[in-house]
């Protein structure tokens, strides 16, 4: 079948996370993503919590599927000439280097343009015009200044960041959507154009339910927070702990404990644990369930208004029945009675659930020196443009086979560029 992106030339010089992740989604869409390394470091992830001595890292190898490296050193003649051509022949190029730094080098969007005025030229950023825009960002960083860590966590404790990678990975979601609309763009006009993602603006983008609520504070406090009951309400939206962003009263339950306890007898697992969501229309089945049919039509707990106080004492109730089940159970039980829930599933689990094997979203791929490793597959299905997950590339791998196919160089003109250090 053909692949969507097979006539597209990305031009990679991300490193780390958020712009590896762009360019890992164009790849496994079919584009041909080049990815430029520095001559005998590379990606600096390659060397970054490594579990293998002298071998890739799983933080470099699960973000470079389906590209191919080459090592180029842009401070030399034949390296910035080298990259020249590169530039002619790409479709797209992309960064996620320090503000300024491609301007040190020579290569400003004006340059880019006059070498192919077709050029897509993408960057992330930490963050847009402003008074921050020369800060570098980290993933944290980003989820502390998009809003993320301050509605995160409990109202008694401090802002708390999530184990999602929402700034570096949400970006490079967002920097991928805003390449294809500019290739699309590109269709129409022939003119390239730059792609500008900013790593704040995209934690603030996914938190814009918290936005929504800042601005329902105005008119009293959010009743769906558990904060409500208490009345510790500020002119800032709260720390939501369990709460809803869709303002149905959810909770995390304790359940049984799924396979042999670990520790002493009746000890409770890390996450045996499942959250379950109240809607008005699941409070009959669900009080069924639990043995609690009195509650069903009595006033003070019929409604939802009469729960908004005493939700610590409607999730009890729930507990009571769920540390008898385990979360697995508790998931079947409750979804034939269309009760939202899910059990709260570890990175074990999931990496070793047979369906997300079946659909590729976890993938085991061989690698040369690692050997057999998992790795995240694509999230976006395709009907007619499957997705085949390669390995990552050993540094430099592809350097003479793209210089030859892709800038047209002899071997002469190859090994001269290696004796002046340019690749």
């Amino acid at each position: 079948m053909t692949k969507a992106l097979e006539d597209i030339r990305i031009l990679d010089m991300t490193h780390v996370q958020s712009g590896p992740t762009c360019t890992q989604l164009l790849a496994w869409f079919g584009a041909d993503v080049i990815k430029v390394e520095r001559p005998g470091i590379g990606d600096i992830t390659r060397g970054q919590l490594r579990d293998i001595p002298d071998v890739d890292s799983l933080y470099f190898t699960m973000l470079n599927a389906n590209k191919r490296s080459i090592t180029l050193n842009t401070k030399t003649d034949k390296g910035r000439a080298i990259f020249t051509k590169l530039i002619e022949t790409c479709d797209v190029m992309i960064e996620n280097f320090a503000p300024g730094a491609l301007d040190r080098m020579g290569f400003n969007w004006q340059r880019i343009q006059e070498i192919n005025p077709r050029m897509i030229y993408a960057s992330v950023k930490g963050f847009g015009p402003g008074p921050y825009e020369n800060c570098k960002v980290y993933e944290n960083v980003a989820q502390c200044t998009g809003g993320s860590a301050s509605t995160t966590g409990f109202g008694d404790g401090p802002p708390v960041v999530t184990g999602a990678q929402i700034g570096d990975t949400g970006t490079g979601l967002n920097l991928a959507l805003g390449i294809i609309t500019a290739l699309y763009h590109r269709e129409k006009t022939g003119k390239g154009q730059r792609v500008e993602c900013a790593m704040q603006d995209g934690v603030l983008n996914l938190c814009r339910v918290k936005l929504r609520d800042q601005q329902r504070l105005a008119h009293g406090p959010l009743k769906e927070y558990p904060q409500f009951p208490h009345g510790t309400f500020t002119d800032e939206v709260p720390r939501a702990g369990h709460a809803s962003g869709g303002g149905q009263p959810g909770h995390v339950v304790k359940c049984a404990h799924s396979g042999p306890h670990p520790g002493e007898h009746g000890a409770h697992g890390a996450n045996d644990y499942a959250y379950v969501i109240i809607q008005p229309q699941g409070w009959e089945p669900l009080m069924k369930i639990v043995g609690r049919e009195d509650l069903i039509d009595d006033p003070e707990w019929a409604t939802p208004e009469a729960r908004l106080t005493k939700l610590d004492d409607c999730f009890a109730l729930i507990e009571g029945w769920t540390i008898t089940k385990d979360k697995f159970e508790v998931m079947e039980i409750l979804n034939e009675h269309e009760i939202p829930c899910g059990p709260i599933l570890s990175m074990k689990e999931l990496a070793e659930e047979p369906s997300l094997r079946k659909t590729g979203t976890v993938v085991e791929v061989d690698h040369p020196e690692r050997g057999k490793y998992l790795t995240v597959g694509n999230p976006i299905k395709l009907s007619d443009s499957p997705t085949d997950v390669e390995r990552s590339p050993l540094l430099g791998e592809h350097t003479e086979e793209i210089l030859r196919d892709v800038v047209g160089l002899s071997d002469q003109e190859i090994k001269d560029a290696r004796e002046e250090g340019a690749i």
